[in-house]
Parts: structure tokens; sequence; C-alpha cells
């Protein structure tokens, strides 16, 4: 088996030379993806980082709205995506159509139209409807350059919506939708981890809910997590993110421990971790029959490519 995946390995990476492909992988997805991986990061950095190489064609190991915002940024390039089938929770919880209504409902609440704000994590369509796209790790700094008198929908996440409510003194309307995978973590086993661990930092997401962030001692972005591990003087560190991160912490620091924070339900997994199924469906055999067949092929209709690519700008700006 191990053989396999190395031999496996070794073809993605001829493949890869003899079409001049660049991969790249989000912090969530398997260790042997990251392995293989020319760059790895979250979604915007690595969408921004595809603008930089010189390549013909463009892997993006993640979920289906990291692959339509490299292509928005790259649309002369062919981005290829593993399986066009792995979604986003968090995503799916804010159609276009349905935010386009809440926006109107809003207006007419109001007597005004509302600035929108929404998460990277949401597809072009709502992306051409917002204002302004953010970040985990840049959303208080920029929700912070907005006019104080101007209300503001936020979405699609309630649980960042809510921290940066918290931490702005704003009060944004927010849309209610959630990451799975951050929502699920149990709090009662948290709490056993800190007893268990007095000494190690909790290091969580903004997109967790707001108990498991207030018993947190660090929270930031999957970046800002990372980098917080490795400037750290401590040796050991519960984490409260999608497990995928746990790879390249240790890979940054070998000599550190980290310690995942266990979803609610875990009877009958085998597996105390937390992790995005829809991240897992990026596999060493897909990305192979991706680069060797050149399949399937990212597409954005290029009048919403338009529309949200001005909103991209804009925070890139305002950041």
């Amino acid at each position: 088996m191990k053989e396999e995946k190395e031999q496996l390995k070794s073809e993605i990476i001829a493949l890869k030379r003899e079409k001049n492909a660049v991969i790249f992988a989000h912090y969530y997805t398997r260790p042997e993806i990251q392995e293989i991986a020319d760059f790895i990061g979250d979604s915007l950095a690595l969408a921004q980082q595809a603008t930089h190489v010189h390549a013909d064609i463009l892997v993006m190991c993640g979920v289906h709205f990291m692959g339509e915002t490299m292509k928005i940024l790259c649309p002369d390039k062919k981005v290829l995506v593993p399986d066009m089938n792995a979604g986003c929770s968090l995503a799916d919880s804010c159609k276009a159509e349905d935010l386009k209504q809440f926006i109107e409902e809003q207006t007419r609440r109001l007597g005004q139209r509302p600035m929108v704000v929404s998460y990277v994590n949401t597809t072009a369509e709502v992306k051409a409807v917002t204002d302004v796209v953010v970040t985990s790790s840049n959303a208080k700094k920029i929700v912070d350059q907005l006019p104080k008198d101007a209300p503001v929908i936020f979405g699609p996440d309630h649980n960042l919506g809510s921290y940066i409510n918290s931490v702005t003194g704003r009060e944004m309307i927010l849309w209610n939708g959630a990451c799975h995978v951050h929502s699920r973590f149990s709090l009662e086993a948290l709490l056993q981890l800190k007893q268990q661990y007095p000494d190690s930092p909790v290091l969580a997401h903004p997109e967790c809910k707001a108990p498991i962030l207030a018993v947190s001692d660090v929270i930031g972005s999957t970046k800002a997590l990372l980098e917080y591990t490795v400037s750290s003087d401590k040796k050991q560190f519960i984490i409260a993110t999608e497990s995928g991160i746990l790879f390249e912490m240790q890979r940054a620091c070998p000599e550190k421990e980290f310690i995942p924070v266990p979803p609610e339900v875990t009877e009958g997994t085998g597996c105390s971790c937390n992790e995005c199924e829809y991240m897992r469906m990026n596999t060493l055999e897909k990305v192979y029959e991706c680069l060797l067949n050149e399949c399937p092929e990212m597409t954005v209709n290029p009048e919403i490519a338009a529309k949200a690519i001005t909103s991209i700008e804009r925070m890139l700006k305002m950041s």
C-alpha cells in the first residue's frame, strides 16, 4: 500500500512537470495531498498565489468554491479540481437567490440597502451580490473600515459574524449559516482537555461556536493558528479547528504536541478528530486522474465572475 502511494506520487510529479502544472492544497486536505502540493494555505491565499505562478494548469485541491475563486482570479488559466462534488456546508447554507431576497427584506425594513459583507467561503454567485468579501484573518480589519452608521449584512457564517460583532462593537445583521465541522466541537470534551492539560493553550478558529471561543486562549484563522504554534515557546497545544492542519503544525514543529478537540459525537467513527469529509474527497488517485485527463475543469460564468471579482478586489484594497 505504501509503495503504491509513493508510486502514485511519483507519477503525479512527472505529470505536473510534463504539463507545466502547479498543485495547490488547502490546510484541511489529507496529509498525502499536502505532501505533493507546491503551495499549501487557506483558500484565498492559494487563489492569490495562483495569480503569480507561471503555469498552464492549476490544480486546486480543496472544495468547490475554492476552485471558483481561483478561476475568477485566474481567468486565462486552466483550473482543475480533483472532485467537483467536494462541496462546502457553509457555502451551501447561503444560496444567491436567498441572499438577494434577504437583502431586499432588510432594505425595506431599514429604509436603505445594507452593505453586504460575505465570507470568502461562498459561491461565485454570492460574491457577485456582495459589496466586499472577507476572510477570517481580515474580517475585523475590513469591518472596522466600514461607515459606523451603515447597516451591514454579514454572511454566511453566523459564528464568525457573532465573533466579529463582539470584537468590533458593531451589530451586523447575521445570516444564519455555519461550517458543519467547526459547529460540532464538543465543549464538554474541550473542558476535559483543559483540565487534563492545564498548561496547554487552546487555539480555536472563529467559525467555532461562542462557548468554544469563550474558553479559548487564541482565536484566529488557520494560518494565524499555525503561526502561533511556531512562534510560541509552549510545547503542547489544544486545537479546535479541522484536523487537517495538524499535519502542517507537526511538520513545522516536530518537537511539539498537538491535541485535537473531538466533535460532539465520535462513537463508531474510530477517530476523535473533527474532519471535513468534503476536503477528504481529494485523493491522490483523483489528483492523478485530473492531471492525466485535464478534467474536471472549473468554469465560471463570465458575467458572474466580473461581478464577483469586484468584491474580492475591494477586500484586497482594504486589506
